[in-house]
């Protein structure tokens, strides 16, 4: 029984441009649908104030092998989450076994159902943030892929950083994409080259809210990752505690260095 997904960081070579990135090792044999997985149960922690708060919790969590991310709310507070377990027993036990490490007090467990609601959203993005006019389009996936992209608009604006110090520098990219379809309830690889390993390909005029836009010098150094939101828009992290923000995929940078998109929905 998994009560942790520890994080199994190699000695790779990180292939990085001047500006974001956030690659690592492939596994081999890693392709098509393998690696996408539905989330189990779920442990969620905190009604932070302050997003430093919540990021001072998610890298405590990271130091002790636990995967775990920071996000806003609707209600503008932000929570941890953590966790793929197999029964909420076992969820329970995980909690459990950190409140005795006095790492967590109070805590929520969160079914695989319960992420989403009937109409189609998450709790957290009932509200979508407001960041300017982006046009909506098709959602991959039916309703999933349109609750991807809600769900990474509201962070939006929030200065991330994937696991505190603990992990390789450039990886908070992927891990951002990795924290909002977690949300969503879909498990993907850690690394945007294993993401892009996986996947139904989608090219870049097909590309519907949800799917992930991946950019780098080739197929094989791929070195950064975003969400799709509509318009030709996409949201991603920069940089290592830079905000999550919006970009374009016609801007000079981005546009030079798409590789290609993915959809796992």
């Amino acid at each position: 029984m998994r009560f942790f997904r520890i994080q199994l960081i190699a000695a790779v070579v990180v292939l990085l441009l001047a500006t974001p990135g956030c690659a690592t090792s492939l596994k081999k044999g890693q392709s098509g649908q393998q690696g996408i997985s539905r989330i189990g149960f779920t442990i969620q922690v905190g009604a932070f104030r302050e997003v430093k708060n919540a990021e001072r919790l998610a890298a405590r969590l990271q130091e002790k092998g636990v995967e775990a991310f920071y996000f806003r709310k609707e209600d503008g507070v932000y929570a941890v989450r953590f966790g793929d377990f197999r029964t909420r027993n076992a969820a329970r036990q995980a909690a459990a076994k950190l409140q005795q490490e006095k790492l967590l007090t109070s805590y929520f467990i969160a079914s695989p159902t319960e992420p989403v609601l009937k109409k189609g959203y998450p709790a957290e993005v009932r509200k979508p943030a407001e960041h300017g006019t982006v046009k909506r389009h098709a959602s991959a996936g039916g309703d999933m892929g349109g609750i991807a992209a809600r769900t990474a608009e509201r962070f939006v604006g929030i200065p991330y950083r994937w696991g505190g110090d603990t992990v390789v520098e450039g990886m908070d990219c992927s891990g951002f994409v990795r924290a909002v379809y977690n949300l969503c309830g879909i498990n993907i690889p850690r690394t945007s080259r294993e993401q892009y390993r996986v996947g139904e390909i989608v090219g870049i005029d097909d590309l519907k809210d949800g799917d992930l836009v991946f950019f780098g010098e080739s197929e094989d150094r791929i070195n950064h990752v975003g969400i799709y939101i509509g318009d030709r828009k996409f949201v991603h992290a920069p940089r290592r505690g830079d905000e999550i923000k919006v970009s374009a995929l016609d801007e000079a940078y981005f546009s030079k260095r798409f590789i290609g998109a993915k959809r796992y929905f």
